[in-house]
């Protein structure tokens, strides 16, 4: 399946989308199955990825990345969702990665992006607390400063690429007295540190071939050169990078709304009952014109953000916009689509079942549907 080409496209990205879409066909397809039962993504395949260039194709070659734009990114966001994969964590070791490209220093950006992007280093970002999801200020980890080192204590859950990650990002309290401006991230390397500790990669509704785990700190020690910009900017921080992991989050939800759509259309007109096809009844061509029209609507929408934030225009209300109207729009479209199915759109086997269960913790994570309409509310 391929839709007409977004409005950033160009001749060099089609070719790029050729790359992208070659490696997913190779190594991401044939494995889904398997990463769904290991629950976790074969390391290998970060390591080819990186040969590719496409981990960090939106960093700078002078930090071992691929010199491209977000528009890079989309594609690679776009071909993996194409290909039903809701496993590959690369989502999360972008963001990561731009974390420390927009706030590191030098040396940490010389330091570690450079792995990132040949996948020797996979990223995560610890954020969400069994108390604390999107009150970002009501976390409690602590991280009390002792001479040269940061000393972490608490926990967080629901960290994607947690069992993999081998460089988090963690969101901490510097200052637990002082609110928001009390919030700090630090850099912790996760081999041998001594009192970090993975817990269970926990059992999701879907995206089961994604690792998602709870962590634990008990007393780690993170130099205080492993801070990210300086103590009591992390919650700034946090809200500078979210316009990218909520469009980035939009992007693929438009790519499911495509893919269901096409499944379901295919489906429609091949599938006979009462001796005609699906797809000859009213309703059905009826609901599925409706479904048509949300989603070219939508396209352009997405597609106005994706060149708005290569021109650095994308602000946080329309990245919010982005993020709440996709993923909801994802949501509602699968769930029609399924109805078409039948029994069998209630079957595993079945990919629009799986797009199903994939799909619900898009309104929830990168910021829930109820936070998203705060944002937007604030700029009324």
């Amino acid at each position: 399946m391929r839709y007409p080409n977004p409005s950033w496209m160009n001749a060099d990205l089609e070719l790029y989308r050729s790359n992208v879409r070659r490696f997913v066909d190779e190594e991401i397809v044939p494995n889904r199955e398997r990463w769904a039962k290991q629950q976790h993504v074969d390391r290998n395949t970060w390591l080819k990825a990186g040969e590719l260039g496409i981990l960090l194709a939106d960093i700078p070659d002078e930090y071992g990345g691929s010199g491209g734009d977000f528009s890079h990114m989309a594609v690679l966001f776009e071909e993996l969702a194409y290909a039903g994969d809701r496993a590959f964590g690369v989502h999360v070791h972008a963001i990561a990665a731009h974390y420390i490209l927009n706030h590191g220093t030098e040396e940490q950006k010389q330091k570690y992006l450079p792995k990132m992007a040949t996948g020797e280093m996979i990223g995560a970002i610890a954020m969400s607390e069994p108390g604390a999801g999107s009150d970002l200020q009501g976390i409690r980890t602590t991280a009390t400063r002792d001479g040269n080192d940061y000393v972490v204590n608490g926990s967080k859950i629901f960290i994607s690429n947690g069992y993999m990650a081998d460089l988090i990002v963690v969101v901490t309290k510097t200052d637990p007295t002082a609110g928001a401006k009390g919030v700090s991230l630090l850099l912790l390397e996760t081999r041998n540190a001594p009192g970090f500790k993975v817990g269970r990669i926990l059992e999701k509704l879907g995206q089961k071939g994604q690792d998602t785990c709870e962590l634990f700190f008990d007393n780690v020690r993170i130099p205080t050169s492993q801070i990210l910009g300086a103590e009591g900017l992390g919650f700034m921080q946090l809200m500078t990078e979210l316009p990218y992991e909520r469009l980035m989050l939009g992007v693929g939800a438009m790519a499911i709304v495509e893919l269901a759509l096409e499944m379901t259309l295919e489906y429609t007109k091949e599938r006979k009952a009462f001796g005609r096809s699906v797809f000859d009844f009213q309703n059905t061509r009826f609901k599925l014109a409706e479904l048509k029209s949300q989603a070219v609507v939508a396209r352009a929408f997405i597609d106005d953000c994706v060149n708005k934030i290569i021109a650095g225009k994308l602000d946080t209300t329309t990245a919010s916009i982005a993020k709440l109207h996709l993923s909801e729009l994802e949501c509602k479209v699968i769930d029609e689509c399924l109805q078409f199915f039948g029994g069998y759109g209630y079957m595993m086997e079945y990919p629009i079942a799986q797009m199903y269960a994939d799909a619900r913790v898009q309104r929830i994570y990168g910021g829930t549907s109820e936070i998203m309409k705060e944002i937007i509310a604030r700029s009324l």
